[in-house]
């Protein structure tokens, strides 16, 4: 790219379980949170910004386009544009290339891009009959009809849909993604031993890790739900268990295979709420503007597999990346590749065959961190260029698997300050 895009700095809020500290903020307000805190680390002019760039899965109903609704509230100007882009896991990373191809065809020098998710307020769901009987309710005049159309219930029109599973659920292969990793691990050979032993480890660099990754985290200030109760700041993630031990995992049971699986929430990723916000431009205006990047987007990838094997994204989109840049683990300082499940992860070294264990996600993944999913691709961009900083190393391999059957691969580079 004749003016590659580059990272000038990012922040984040602490990840934190689906119903735990983090749930009554909404997405816009947790993307609200992390865009305030980027542009007062920054001390950033918000009227030099073109575009607002976020990925969002679980798009919430009350604020349509939630990018423009986050810019719009952290003060941005009305000018500024904002558009919300959507590759199920892949989303923080959908925003991030995003930016650098508005870059490379003329359209915007300055983005902020990220993601949000509040897994936590993902509404349930009326079935469509019953939808309809509301809509007759909402149509009838008088008393009589208004009694008529009550009447038309039953006790099952009351019975929710849960949009969390529903949007878990990959239509095609009617398989949910814990399911495709049960079959990820029974076609690799991938036994429960080596899972748990994996995830184990997650929860244990994350722990060894705490004060560096709060370097990434802004501090969230949540009011009391209850009448009299006071608020309190969130100021770090919630999943890393430092006390976690094998006897703790072994004891979990199964929970897509119950009776032959080997997938269990303790192997897999957490359900969380998080945003994330990174300030990007194309690398002639940082020039221009005096400011020192800390890193370059120096190629990315993306490619598709079979729906019922979406875990093995990775595996493709590596190599793909590896085509286009002529770098591939081997030579990658730092590889992070998001830790759907601990089967999926495996699988993927498995296959790659080339990636030095040591350098992958050296700072736990989202096994032990959580997995926001359209904030994600974000944030493990700036953990890996954070973390290229402090061992002085100068490229990282990010990677995640998609739901829907897709991978998804950025190189990066650091750049000294």
């Amino acid at each position: 790219m004749p003016d590659p895009l580059v990272i000038i700095d990012g922040i984040r809020t602490p990840f934190c379980k689906l119903g735990s500290d983090l749930a009554r903020l909404a997405a816009d307000e947790l993307g609200r949170v992390a865009v305030d805190a980027l542009l007062t680390r920054t001390g950033f002019d918000p009227g030099l910004v073109d575009e607002v760039i976020f990925g969002c899965v679980c798009q919430p109903v009350d604020a349509p386009n939630v990018a423009r609704v986050i810019a719009l509230r952290a003060g941005l100007p009305e000018h500024s544009t904002a558009a919300t882009v959507h590759r199920n896991c892949a989303s923080g990373f959908e925003a991030i290339t995003t930016a650098a191809e508005r870059v490379a065809s003329g359209h915007g020098t300055v983005f902020i891009v990220g993601g949000t998710e509040s897994m936590s307020q993902v509404p349930l769901l009326f079935p469509p009959e019953a939808a309809k009987k509301f809509a007759a309710l909402g149509r009838a005049r008088g008393l009589g009809a208004k009694l008529g159309a009550l009447g038309a219930f039953r006790p099952e029109d009351f019975k929710p849909r849960i949009a969390l599973k529903m949007g878990l659920t990959d239509p095609v292969s009617g398989l949910n993604m814990g399911e495709t990793a049960e079959v990820v691990a029974r076609e690799f050979g991938i036994g429960r031993e080596a899972q748990d032993v994996f995830a184990l480890e997650s929860h244990r660099r994350a722990t060894a890790a705490r004060s560096r990754l709060a370097e990434e985290i802004c501090p969230v200030y949540v009011t009391g739900g209850k009448a009299g109760k006071a608020g309190h700041a969130v100021t770090a993630d919630h999943g890393p268990r430092g006390d976690e031990t094998i006897e703790m995992l072994e004891r979990l049971k199964p929970v897509f295979d119950r009776n032959h699986g080997s997938v269990t929430a303790g192997n897999s990723s957490q359900i969380t709420d998080g945003a994330v916000a990174l300030l990007v431009m194309a690398e002639s205006r940082a020039a221009q503007l005096g400011l020192n990047p800390i890193g370059r987007l120096r190629a990315w990838a993306y490619t598709g597999c079979d729906p019922k094997r979406m875990g093995l994204g990775p595996v493709s989109a590596i190599r793909k990346l590896e085509e286009l840049s002529g770098v591939g683990p081997r030579e990658a300082d730092l590889i992070e590749i998001n830790e759907a499940f601990a089967a999926q992860v495996l699988a993927v070294t498995q296959c790659l065959g080339n990636v030095p264990m040591e350098r992958l996600n050296v700072n736990g993944g989202a096994i032990a961190l959580g997995h926001p999913v359209g904030a994600t691709g974000a944030r493990l961009t700036l953990t890996a260029l954070k973390e290229l900083g402090r061992r002085g190393g100068q490229r990282a391999i990010v990677s995640a698997c998609v739901g829907g059957g897709q991978g998804s691969a950025l190189l990066l580079e650091y750049l000294q300050p």
